[in-house]
């Protein structure tokens, strides 16, 4: 019989002769010293004889050298060992603030947690928040200042800022032309401290000029609103008090600047059970998380959404009576009319200007002010002199106008195409930035930056709220603050990062409580941006003209978007990222082309074959990957991808889609014949047993709720069957989980702080496509209805936590068991793989750990969360209800006599509150409650495994006038 872990057969055996060495070291790790030398048997016998020799020399020696080590005798303040420690801070996102809380182990941070006093998160977190911790142990971050692309020292940097200063300062320091040549480009700055370092610097250096840049694309946003009121303005929705919610094109719950705390408003009025019903429609060329979201979303091309804007601005602007369109455009046009003072439309940042000032007036008109949106001052630094746009600094670079660069935590090289060509007209130039990317790696010097969890700062968040950033350790590779490296380029007085916080806020926080209370908080109070009290510009507003689109484009039409989670390149070096399947196509590690699936029968194309997209002079080649709900004609490419210089993981990973942000004229689509690239998608890797997905993600309509409340959860085969088998929880607690369906906008959020949480181990492109990706928790996402036009939903599937577990009978050790509380736990030291039990879970929540992928990872060990085992290869892994919180909640109870509270690491970071935990005895907890809905069904109750996880159906509030 071969020794466990190795296959067995002969196939398995020819399998393993043809690997190489290399490749057997990899599978396994404990061969690899063997597999490294060819050895004989008098070789071999040679070594051991000197090993021996040399233990004994060693043994006569008199004494190991004193290295200078010395045991801790007294713990660091406030640090105690086992106890977490939990500090507030903020992440700060294309320069908006949401706060953040970050638990720290010893004195390290390990978790991210939401900080329920700031107003931008509530308590919630992105999957982009939660990665924070692998960005911030990153060995790939800079470590010291770069001169060409080559490392370099502090002197030489320092020489060549001394040497830069002449070339920017006139020869009368003080004369008008002071700075003359000087440019500094950054993206948009909320930062009350860096804006004032600014204002100093452009006070200095009368001549010079500042650029804001942002790679995104939100400038036609914050231009629409001050083309809309005359004035910078910023326009704040608020959901919790609208009752119809028009979305174009939308990214209001998940990217747009407060998404989280959009999202937890409208998640506030999604369940029939606990409050009125709000109405979303969603109008969009390409799925989106708010579209899914929506109760009717309605599929049109970019040509098609011109004109519904166009129409809907005649009806609503002009009073005329809907005519023409889509049939569903009457009832929405009469729905939005309807509510009066509770109707809302929100646009996404992908429009120009004009159409979002002509939206702006819609709302005005719709009477929404004061009451579903309110107009703030913007939350933005607005310096005396407005900020250039980018494309002004690069004809300036062209023309020989810019002597000196300063390029502030940006990456234009990457995202620009001309830029990389107009910076070789630039004297001097210099990037401030945490790692050396594509910018950095290009001009003259690179200047590394600490991270945001090492740095001293302030940022405003979407309502204006201020929250401080204060380091959670020290710098680990060095790296300066940006407003005293920008200073210190200049030649202007330097102050330390903490004190030139503090000199902004020494008035609005004068005593070092104030300071001291501000920074535990996370937040200044009193600091959220005020009302403006601006009138609509009318003139300022053209109404669009509505033209009939054309039904079918002839060409097709590309929209470049940026990806979920690397964004626009910043995550590309973060494997948790990389891995984190997207919400709608569960694609990983790679950026194929989305097709909609009429183009993909008209050209006979398959998910993987390979197309060479051209416009113009630019073309590259791609997989493309069928997107059921994506508009006819139009295909969608994910922006941050194919990196030449974002570290060992993300260098040249997927395809680099920027060049065709500049590209003109026609898209053409060429199939290239017979070739194909392996897609990695976790879709169906784990699918649930299921003779009807209605069974599993049920759903349906407030007019079916309002006729029988129950109607989702009667009728179920199996539920409310007896068993002689049943036994009701024999200790304190009983633990059980209840999950919103309605609630659930399918972010993953939850999905990235279980793996942060529990240290799962990324495991790779290839060992995707062999469906071994090892996250606990899945997003489970069913269509329904035709792939042109389909109903989408999201389900959390987990460990269910049966109380009759289907997998506890068949383990042949008894690895899996179940406690008095009603956990399924897993006893690891036990476990021999024979996978029985994942066979015979209906859920297929279990994760065989087939490498020691924790070993591979490039994080360090101490980045590890260390309440949690790193487990080795050869163990089943799954969903333990975060037992180690559990613990530590019992340890708290029977020392304070207080009742157990747990927040698992899933519902701490669900920024809608969809999940909900805790013991299912106590009838006044909030689990109970929402067991107790009407909604409340289980998962497959018909298998007899009676769940501690529930789910709560999904409920659309449909528009009888609206039949699709």
């Amino acid at each position: 019989m071969p020794p466990l872990g190795w296959p067995a057969g002969r196939g398995a055996r020819r399998r393993l002769t043809g690997l190489s060495g290399s490749e057997l070291a990899q599978h396994f790790p404990q061969l690899e010293a063997a597999l490294s030398h060819t050895l004989d048997r008098r070789r071999t016998l040679r070594l051991l004889a000197l090993a021996l020799a040399s233990g004994g020399v060693a043994g006569c020696d008199p004494g190991t050298p004193d290295r200078g080590f010395v045991s801790a005798v007294r713990a660091a303040e406030g640090v105690v060992p086992g106890i977490p420690n939990i500090y507030a801070t903020a992440h700060v996102r294309d320069g908006y603030a949401e706060g953040i809380l970050v638990t720290h182990q010893m004195g390290r941070p390990t978790k991210i947690e939401g900080n329920p006093a700031h107003p931008a998160s509530q308590g919630g977190t992105d999957a982009m928040a939660q990665a924070l911790i692998h960005d911030f142990y990153d060995p790939d971050r800079a470590s010291g200042p770069l001169h060409l692309g080559l490392p370099t020292s502090w002197q030489d940097v320092a020489a060549a800022m001394r040497a830069m200063r002449p070339a920017t300062t006139a020869e009368r320091p003080g004369s008008p032309a002071s700075g003359a040549g000087l440019r500094i480009l950054s993206g948009t700055v909320t930062s009350p401290t860096l804006g004032r370092v600014m204002d100093q610097i452009l006070a200095a250096s009368p001549g010079a000029r500042w650029h804001q840049w942002d790679a995104i694309g939100r400038e036609g946003v914050r231009q629409g609103h001050s083309l809309a009121y005359g004035q910078p303005v910023s326009v704040l929705p608020d959901l919790t008090r609208a009752d119809v919610v028009l979305a174009l094109d939308s990214d209001l719950l998940d990217s747009a600047p407060g998404h989280l705390a959009h999202a937890r408003s409208f998640a506030t009025r999604r369940n029939p059970v606990r409050g009125v019903m709000n109405r979303l429609y969603a109008v969009e060329p390409t799925p989106s998380l708010t579209g899914v979201a929506a109760d009717h979303r309605l599929v049109a091309s970019p040509a098609m959404l011109d004109e519904v804007i166009g129409r809907l601005s005649a009806h609503i602007l002009q009073n005329e009576a809907p005519s023409g369109g889509p049939d569903w455009l009457a009832p929405l046009v009469a729905d939005l009319r309807g509510n009066h003072g509770r109707a809302l439309i929100h646009l996404g940042p992908h429009h120009p200007p004009e159409v979002h000032a002509m939206v702006q007036a819609m709302n005005e008109a719709l009477g929404g002010r004061g009451r579903v949106f309110d107009v703030l001052e913007p939350p933005e630094y607005q310096p005396a002199i407005p900020p250039d746009t980018l494309s002004t600094l690069m004809d300036d670079m062209e023309s020989g106008a810019v002597g000196a660069l300063v390029i502030v935590d940006v990456n234009p090289v990457q995202q620009v195409p001309r830029f990389a060509a107009a910076l070789r007209h630039v004297a001097t130039s210099i990037t401030l930035a945490d790692r050396p990317h594509e910018t950095a790696v290009t001009t003259h010097w690179h200047i590394p930056l600490a991270h945001g969890l090492e740095d001293w700062g302030d940022a405003r968040g979407h309502d204006g709220t201020v929250a401080l950033i204060q380091p959670q350790a020290m710098p680990l590779y060095g790296g300066m603050n940006a407003p005293g490296a920008l200073l210190a380029c200049l030649g202007l007085p330097q102050q330390a990062p903490m004190d030139l916080v503090r000199a902004t806020w020494r008035e609005h926080l004068p005593a070092p409580r104030d300071w001291h209370d501000a920074l535990a908080a996370g937040v200044v109070a009193r600091t959220a941006s005020r009302r403006v009290d601006a009138a609509l510009q009318h003139g300022a507003v053209r109404v669009a003209s509505p033209v009939s689109y054309p039904r079918r484009s002839a060409q097709p039409v590309l929209l470049l978007r940026p990806d979920p989670y690397l964004w626009d390149g910043r995550g590309a070096n973060n494997p948790w990222l990389q891995e984190l399947p997207r919400p709608l196509s569960k694609v990983v590690w790679d950026n194929p082309l989305l097709i909609p699936p009429d183009l993909a029968r008209d050209m006979k194309l398959r998910n993987g074959d390979v197309v060479t997209l051209a416009q113009g002079e630019t073309h590259t080649r791609l997989p493309v990957w069928i997107q059921p709900g994506q508009a006819a004609g139009c295909v969608v490419g994910f922006l941050g991808w194919g990196r030449s210089h974002a570290g060992q993981t993300g260098n040249h990973v997927g395809t680099d889609l920027y060049p065709f942000r500049a590209a003109s004229g026609p898209l053409r689509i060429g199939v290239d014949s017979g070739a194909a690239i392996p897609v990695a998608c976790t879709e169906h890797h784990a699918t649930t047993i299921e003779s009807q997905p209605s069974r599993v993600a049920r759903h349906g309509t407030l007019a079916q709720f309002r006729e029988n409340p129950a109607f989702l959860a009667d009728g179920g085969a199996g539920e409310g069957q007896d068993t002689l088998y049943r036994r009701p929880p024999d200790a304190p607690v009983a633990w059980g989980m209840s999950i919103d369906l309605n609630a659930c906008i399918g972010c993953n959020a939850c999905v990235a702080a279980c793996q942060v949480e529990n240290n799962i181990p990324v495991v790779g492109r290839d060992e995707v496509l062999r469906q071994r990706e090892m996250h606990w928790l899945r997003i489970d996402r069913t269509h329904e209805g035709t792939p042109d036009a389909p109903d989408t939903f999201f389900q959390p599937m987990l460990c269910m936590h049966c109380e009759q577990a289907p997998c506890e009978t068949v383990c042949p050790v008894g690895a899996t068991t179940h406690d008095s509380e009603g956990l399924n736990v897993m006893v690891y030291n036990r476990c021999i793989g024979t996978k029985f039990c994942s066979n015979n879970c209906p859920y297929k929540v279990r994760r065989f750990n087939y490498f020691a992928f924790a070993q591979h990872e490039s994080r360090p060990p101490i980045s590890r969360n260390p309440d949690v085992s790193v487990r080795t290869r050869g163990v089943m892994e799954k969903c333990t209800f975060c037992v180690q919180r559990i613990a530590q909640a019992r340890i708290t109870s029977d020392r304070d006599g207080v009742p157990e509270q747990v927040v698992t690491a899933c519902q701490s970071a669900c920024p809608t509150q969809a999940i909900s935990f805790g013991d299912i005895n106590d009838p006044t907890a909030e689990v109970s409650r929402r067991k107790a809905s009407p909604l409340d069904y289980a998962a497959l109750a018909e298998q007899g495994t009676h769940p501690r996880v529930t789910y709560e159906g999904r409920i659309r509030n449909r528009n009888p006038d609206i039949m699709s």
